[in-house]
């Protein structure tokens, strides 16, 4: 049977499955772990209303501090282990959600035999698109458990209108129960002084400009034609004149081909590898690069695209998925595929201050439009859709 609360009675248990939230210094504590901890910290505001809500979250990172409001069930199960992941949301998830109202997968999947409504979060389906940048074992699951997840949930959350209709198309949901809630930026990513900006790079001894790429090293982010653009970026506007590029984020998968293309390209001087940035770092290197270039074949959202644009920092990226939603007007957009486009955009960067300028101001506009407490809010306004179609479907 159905578990929904009728109206005006006890509030409704909301149980969210946080278990990819990591609060460690790495890559993993990137992309979807933010969206995880910056939803969780926000919904207790929005507990009320018809019918009020109640929330628990599931997870096993033990530094996490709960908000008042959100109540937290840590699970002895080590699930930084994927495969133990998966098997602790199959059983003992499942087992909980018997005595929820409704449970919240934040990462793609939800259990099979959940035991109440379902909401999922899709983030992307870059497995789905760009199969072979994946290992094996990671698309198999991620294939099958987003497509069964999303099939029997009663609202499926996506980041952005591109992979709503990714969802819609990919994984056969109809169009009702997908909704669109944007993601948001942190409200630590802003401009700063120019002095304070080069106070950072004199204390991390980076070069007064650079360009700058942040993202985990794998296939899709394009990393391999950017080193090509860049190539030819210094040819024509000569090795002295052109900044460095720093291409920081965390070691992913298939990513090693990366430095024998920096070797290839004599490049060896030119490019820096710093590795993931720290959290509480990031917003300095935005603010201090005189560009930041990020052109990726296939994002679900693209935060590091309004980190930057919060920050001031002139931006390019690609044209395609859901980047164009995130940057607006705010930044150049071109074609992933076409080096030379990128190229003109670097160039173009380069050369035209007034340009630089403008993008900046309107970047810092653009990134208003996404707080994340409007995350919070539209995603509760899932959670009490959700709750009514099941109610409806009860009856």
């Amino acid at each position: 049977m159905v578990n929904v609360t009728a109206r005006n009675e006890r509030p409704c248990r909301v149980g969210l499955d946080a278990h990819l939230l990591s609060l460690t210094q790495t890559y993993r504590a990137a992309g979807i772990n933010g969206y995880i901890f910056e939803v969780l910290n926000r919904l207790p505001a929005h507990a009320t209303g018809d019918p009020p809500l109640e929330f628990v979250a599931y997870l096993r990172e033990g530094a996490y501090r709960a908000p008042a409001g959100l109540r937290v069930e840590r699970s002895r199960w080590d699930t930084a282990n994927p495969w133990r992941r998966i098997a602790w949301e199959q059983s003992a998830l499942a087992a909980a959600s018997r005595k929820l109202d409704l449970l919240h997968g934040m990462a793609f999947a939800t259990p099979l035999a959940a035991g109440c409504p379902t909401v999922v979060t899709v983030h992307d389906l870059s497995f789905l698109r760009f199969p072979q940048a994946f290992r094996r074992a990671n698309r198999v699951y991620l294939s099958a458990l987003t497509r069964m997840s999303t099939r029997s949930a009663t609202r499926v959350i996506a980041g952005s209108e591109s992979t709503r209709r990714d969802v819609m198309e990919l994984c056969g949901v109809p169009p009702e129960r997908v909704v669109t809630v944007p993601y948001g930026v942190s409200e630590a990513f802003t401009p700063a002084p120019a002095a304070e900006a080069a106070e950072f790079r004199r204390r991390k001894g980076l070069p007064d400009q650079f360009i700058l790429f942040v993202g985990t090293l794998e296939p899709r982010k394009n990393i391999g034609r950017l080193l090509e653009a860049y190539a030819v970026l210094r040819t024509r506007e000569g090795a002295r004149a052109t900044p460095k590029l720093i291409i920081a984020g965390g070691k992913g998968w298939f990513y090693e081909s990366l430095f024998s293309r920096v070797a290839d390209l004599g490049l060896t001087d030119a490019v820096l590898f710093p590795g993931y940035v720290p959290g509480d770092e990031l917003a300095w290197w935005y603010r201090s690069a005189s560009m930041f270039v990020f052109p990726s074949l296939f994002e679900g959202f693209g935060l590091p695209v309004l980190e930057a644009l919060a920050c001031g920092t002139p931006t390019i990226t690609s044209n395609v998925s859901s980047l164009p939603e995130v940057a607006g007007d705010a930044a150049l957009l071109v074609d992933p595929y076409d080096t030379e486009a990128l190229v003109h955009a670097m160039t173009r960067l380069l050369r035209e201050p007034e340009l630089r300028a403008r993008l900046s101001e309107a970047g810092v506009s653009q990134a208003k439009q996404f707080p994340w407490s409007r995350t919070a809010a539209e995603t509760v306004a899932v959670y009490r859709a959700a709750l009514s179609a099941a109610r409806e479907r009860g009856r």
